[in-house]
């Protein structure tokens, strides 16, 4: 279709009235029996031939036929309206439609189609009603919700999008389609909502640390960093301010500012275990106190025991001590729910090593060293088509 692509077969299943039937072999019933004639039962009986052969302007022009010589028949103007909207001709379609929902409000497909050729007419004030009624006779009608979900995306009203997105992919967990829009539509309630809270303040806690969420999605941490350091002076005592800052400070590697803002984390905060995590993993990294690392890993462990990151830093710092045998239960617990992280097959061969089990020691090292390999070659996947992006935009 020109502005939503759902299926005619659909339509054609769904719209296909015809004149009810009252016998295999007599063809239809009316709503006027005055109206029935023989003629009108042998118009009706050569559209459909017409229609089952492709030739839908034959279909049309016998179906206007038998509205001549039966205007009340409602179903006609069904039947008339799909072969028009079947062709693309959407103010016919109306026209027609209309007429016949005039004689038979009750047609709850009928007014489904002539919402849809509203919407494709860019009509979409008076699509709305009308398929919003069908919705409701129909909950269930995919085609119908995704037209009315594209008409209140349009309208800006998004938390009923929303509302229509998710009992859709409900029905349909793998359309993409629909898990595109859905986050279209998210994407505006965020920016709607990150609006007002600058409206309210725009020099509050949670302002500033949304800005500095947002420059760091980007990876321009310097000006997160401005915008956390803004949230800290506001509240150094509220959970959460100095945990962006360690962040910020953790994902550039500067690991000693970046503990100092962890263990502040962690006086406002002492149960919050990803701070603590991540202090171990910033003495690590600093390569300062191993014990010290491994008091702070273990504590971590002890809140949070399902947080395999900290049981690889624990691993780590116990290898350092020369406590193989002690790290083992760790790494393979790691191994077990990240088999493609390779620094835990890194540190699988030095404890296998210190074992004396050359053969396992070997086998990591080469499961680490395809595996980086593999991190390596994303990576540059992933840097060649930034530059082809920046080449294409120059």
């Amino acid at each position: 279709m020109d502005r939503l692509a759902f299926s005619h077969r659909w339509i054609s299943r769904l719209l296909l009235l015809a004149l009810l039937v009252i016998a295999a072999s007599r063809g239809i019933a009316l709503q006027s029996n005055d109206e029935v004639t023989p003629e009108v039962q042998s118009l009706y009986a050569q559209a459909k031939a017409a229609r089952q052969r492709g030739d839908s302007a034959t279909a049309i022009e016998k179906y206007r036929a038998i509205i001549k010589l039966a205007p009340h028949l409602a179903a006609a103007y069904n039947n008339l309206g799909m072969l028009y909207f079947d062709s693309h001709d959407y103010a016919r379609t109306v026209e027609v439609l209309q007429r016949g929902l005039d004689i038979n409000p009750s047609m709850p497909s009928a007014a489904a189609m002539l919402g849809m050729s509203y919407f494709q007419l860019g009509k979409n004030d008076k699509a709305q009603p009308l398929l919003e009624s069908a919705l409701r006779a129909n909950p269930k009608d995919d085609q119908v919700e995704m037209i009315l979900v594209h008409i209140l995306i349009n309208a800006k009203r998004m938390p009923e999008a929303a509302s229509h997105l998710n009992d859709f992919l409900v029905r349909n967990p793998k359309n993409q389609e629909g898990w595109y829009l859905l986050g279209k539509t998210y994407l505006q309630l965020s920016e709607d909502a990150l609006k007002k809270i600058n409206e309210i303040d725009p020099d509050s806690v949670v302002a500033h640390e949304i800005a500095g969420e947002i420059d760091a999605s980007m990876h321009n941490y310097d000006l997160a960093l401005v915008e956390y350091r803004k949230a800290v002076d506001l509240a150094p005592k509220t959970p959460g301010t100095h945990m962006h800052m360690g962040d910020a400070y953790w994902n550039i590697g500067k690991w000693q500012s970046a503990q100092a803002e962890f263990k502040a984390e962690l006086m406002n905060d002492p149960n919050n275990c990803i701070a603590r995590w991540k202090l171990a993993n910033s003495m690590l990294e600093a390569n300062d106190s191993s014990e010290d690392a491994l008091s702070e890993v273990n504590r971590s462990i002890d809140s949070c025991p399902t947080l395999m990151q900290a049981r690889v830093d624990r691993a780590r710092a116990l290898v350092r001590l020369g406590k193989h045998s002690e790290a083992l239960p760790d790494l393979l617990l790691a191994e077990n729910d990240s088999p493609r992280e390779p620094s835990i097959h890194f540190l699988l061969a030095a404890v296998y090593r210190a074992q004396g089990k050359s053969a396992e020691a070997q086998v990591e090292m080469q499961t680490y060293g395809g595996l980086q390999r593999e991190a390596s070659a994303a990576v540059a996947g992933q840097a060649n088509e930034v530059n082809s992006i920046k080449n294409n935009a120059h």
